[in-house]
């Protein structure tokens, strides 16, 4: 057992958490980083249309980090109870399915996509204006996505076993790398949204070679290999983790389906102007992520170990540092949002006004979405997955997509920017009335 996994039994919980907090929140938004560097790249290299090209193309981007999520936090779930119980080599055979099922996985999503670029940019709303930005975007992530999932899907693992800062350097240095990549293929070889795709999946590379460094370590559980081919863990590691793949999967319903909103109310201005909520929503959402990711390492081992008063104190802790995240992020909406819209170098006054608008009415949402991931990642930890689902399934599908429907037919745009904040908030609600008391109370 390695020296993390002894203080999660010798120290307190709070400081536990911040010892996981701070390197997976610093993490999450650096990795953040890379998207919304895509983003500011391509609005000033390439203009509006580019940026569009790119957003459509997003969803498939959350489809390889759903896989990720899905595979990973099944299995670092898994794998943090196993370590809990000291059962140290089916931990590490958790480990090994969850790699060989991940890359057989993405390889073939990646080939059914890149076969079929074309239908794909079609669903994902393409018009004439964005098609060929979008199927270069796409052409990249079909053939070379499934880095972008292994450096996620280590990432989750090394967190598990004991070493977050890592984790939180390998995200680091893909964003710096990701940086200078994409202003090389941008402003240097021109090769335009095709050059932001390449830079990604090759940033995410050197992030991935950062992660390897954990394997060396003496102490490292990881760093001799086990495999096992098991049906049962198989099986555990996908039930286990599909609230995860649900969540994200969420955001490509999230996103597919405001770009549609959007386009049928303001065409591709609207798009191109949802394109810069988008990026920034990216930001900030992957930092809840931040979150999950302290307390999911936490609340599976204390679930292993019979620690029924820790988890209670996990959760607690997890409710104040989600409020207190939603609320900053908020202020930064309601304050900054001029000066975040002028980094995508938009030409448009009307793309500029409406993203402004859209930001300061969409960012009330995260004073509701950490608190509805807190309770997701407890369920999900504990191994309890149906709770997980139904909150994952009000949030991201069931109420969001019925405002989105609902509202624009009265409020027009600001309906549509305010659907998902709506939902949250109504998920939070639930959350309070009827499940809150069950976990916080003792004996439970």
């Amino acid at each position: 057992m390695n020296q993390t996994h002894q203080s999660l039994k010798r120290d307190s919980v709070k400081k536990v958490f911040l010892k996981y907090f701070f390197p997976s929140l610093l993490g999450m938004m650096l990795m953040s980083v890379n998207i919304l560097i895509d983003g500011v790249f391509v609005g000033n290299g390439v203009g509006s249309k580019g940026l569009a090209g790119v957003n459509l193309a997003m969803p498939v981007f959350s489809l390889i980090f759903s896989v990720a999520l899905w595979i990973g936090i099944g299995g670092g779930t898994i794998y943090s109870i196993y370590i809990g119980k000291e059962e140290i080599n089916k931990a590490r055979n958790i480990f090994s399915l969850a790699v060989t099922s991940t890359v057989v996985l993405l390889l073939i999503i990646g080939s059914v996509g890149f076969f079929n670029l074309e239908k794909f940019a079609n669903v994902l709303g393409a018009n004439p204006d964005t098609i060929a930005h979008t199927m270069d975007y796409l052409k990249i992530l079909f053939l070379l996505g499934w880095l972008i999932a292994l450096e996620h899907l280590l990432s989750v693992f090394v967190r598990n076993d004991g070493s977050p800062t890592l984790s939180m350097v390998a995200l680091g240095t893909t964003a710096i790398v990701n940086i200078g990549l994409n202003y090389y293929m941008i402003f240097i070889l021109q090769l335009g949204v095709l050059g932001a795709a390449l830079a990604t999946v090759l940033a995410s590379f050197g992030g991935l070679l950062i992660l390897l460094l954990h394997f060396l370590k003496k102490n490292s559980n990881l760093r001799y290999f086990s495999f096992n081919w098991s049906w049962r863990m198989l099986r555990d590691i996908f039930s286990i983790g599909f609230p995860s793949f649900l969540t994200e999967a969420g955001v490509l319903v999230f996103v597919a389906s405001y770009n549609l909103a959007v386009v049928s109310l303001l065409g591709t201005e609207g798009v191109a102007a949802f394109s810069v909520i988008n990026y920034l929503h990216g930001f900030m959402f992957l930092s809840f992520f931040g979150i999950e990711s302290a307390l999911q390492p936490m609340i599976s081992y204390y679930h292993g170990a019979k620690e029924k008063i820790r988890i209670r104190e996990s959760v607690k802790i997890g409710e104040k540092a989600s409020i207190l995240l939603g609320v900053i992020l908020l202020l930064i909406g309601l304050l900054a949002a001029p000066l975040l819209v002028s980094f995508f170098g938009l030409e448009s006054d009307n793309i500029r006004d409406l993203a402004i608008e859209g930001i300061q009415l969409f960012f009330i949402a995260y004073l509701f979405l950490g608190f509805n991931f807190v309770y997701m990642t407890y369920f999900q930890s504990i191994g309890k997955i149906r709770p997980s689902i139904i909150i994952i399934l009000l949030r991201s599908f069931i109420f969001m997509l019925l405002l989105l429907w609902l509202l624009p037919k009265f409020f027009g745009i600001i309906g549509v920017w305010l659907a998902l904040p709506l939902a949250e908030m109504l998920v939070a609600l639930l959350l309070v009335f009827f499940t809150r008391k069950h976990v916080i109370k003792p004996g439970v």
